[in-house]
């Protein structure tokens, strides 16, 4: 009997547990309204900066990319616990503006990314 019991908890955590690996993740942004349009910062400890896209279409701005394990990647450590989100990420802002048309400045500081969103008026 209990090793019904434990073939019937890995079979109903271990998919969780996969699926959570490979999802993508969502990082947090702060949002600043500035006299010129608006200011977004993106948390991004850990993402190269050429792992990172950016994306307009009409109100929307889109950071997405990727966030590598470097301990495994370079050194070839095997992983013991894992709390840090890996893999594909992906946020999306909505502004109350046009951005198609804006000015973007892009600035990556100390692993937060800076969108200056300067609209032209």
């Amino acid at each position: 009997m209990p090793r019904d019991i434990v073939r019937w908890m890995q079979a109903f955590f271990l998919p969780l547990a996969q699926s959570r690996q490979e999802a993508q993740w969502s990082p947090p942004v702060d949002i600043y309204r500035t006299p010129r349009g608006w200011l977004l910062k993106f948390d991004l400890a850990g993402v190269r900066p050429g792992d990172i896209r950016i994306d307009v279409h009409g109100s929307r701005l889109t950071v997405s990319g990727l966030r590598r394990d470097f301990c495994v990647e370079e050194y070839g450590y095997a992983q013991y616990r894992m709390e840090i989100a890996y893999n594909q990420f992906e946020r999306t802002v909505e502004l109350p503006a046009d951005l198609n048309h804006a000015h973007i400045d892009l600035d990556y500081r100390e692993g937060m990314l800076l969108v200056d969103v300067v609209i032209h008026r």
